[in-house]
């Protein structure tokens, strides 16, 4: 009984599985970092989750290690992180250099918020289970990403630059785009479930 339970926990608890634990570890650290101005760790933290992303993802693979648990829990790491971060970078008593404006954090989580909501009614209404990203949502999370990466960067630097806006701006339309092509793709399903059905 003892052994069929550690082989069944050595198989959930893969070393991909572990990376991701990790970076949702890393957290609740990267805020405190940032709460107490410690801003070069902060980013060297928000740098070292993205490796460990790159890294599980390379085991899995590598391996043959893919697990249904880290299936579900590499994504919720990712959003965690990102959506964490936006909220953060955002809050104006932090005295940060460069703020994410709010308004941009709203779209982000509105959008997520969507996206799971239209998951689960895709779910339900058609039983349908697999969403490959699109082309516009890896491009979302790239410049979400990145805009984190640069406002982290420049943060540490104590450096202010104008261009910061265009890219909050191009990640907002790029975010809003990706968000609509979803709710289209959603619907799509949906309806094509429904006439097969008929």
């Amino acid at each position: 009984m003892l052994s069929s339970r550690l082989s069944m926990s050595l198989e959930v608890l893969t070393p991909a599985n572990q990376l991701t634990i990790l970076r949702m570890i890393f957290i609740p650290v990267f805020v405190i970092l940032l709460v107490y101005d410690h801003l070069g760790w902060a980013f060297a933290i928000f740098i070292l989750a993205g490796v460990t992303d790159g890294l599980d993802g390379l085991i899995a693979r590598w391996f043959r290690q893919k697990t249904s648990l880290g299936a579900y829990l590499d994504p919720i790491a990712d959003k965690l992180l990102l959506m964490t971060s936006f909220v953060v970078l955002s809050i104006r008593g932090m005295g940060l250099p460069n703020l994410v404006p709010l308004w941009l954090t709203i779209l982000v989580i509105s959008r997520d918020i969507i996206m799971v909501s239209s998951v689960l009614i895709i779910v339900i209404s058609t039983g349908h289970r697999r969403f490959p990203p699109s082309v516009y949502g890896k491009t979302t999370t790239f410049l979400q990403i990145f805009t984190i990466v640069v406002v982290l960067y420049l943060n540490y630097r104590n450096i202010q630059h104008e261009a910061l806006q265009w890219l909050f701006v191009a990640t907002a339309a790029v975010t809003v785009y990706s968000g609509l092509d979803y709710i289209y793709r959603g619907k799509k399903l949906v309806s094509e479930s429904t006439a097969s059905g008929n």
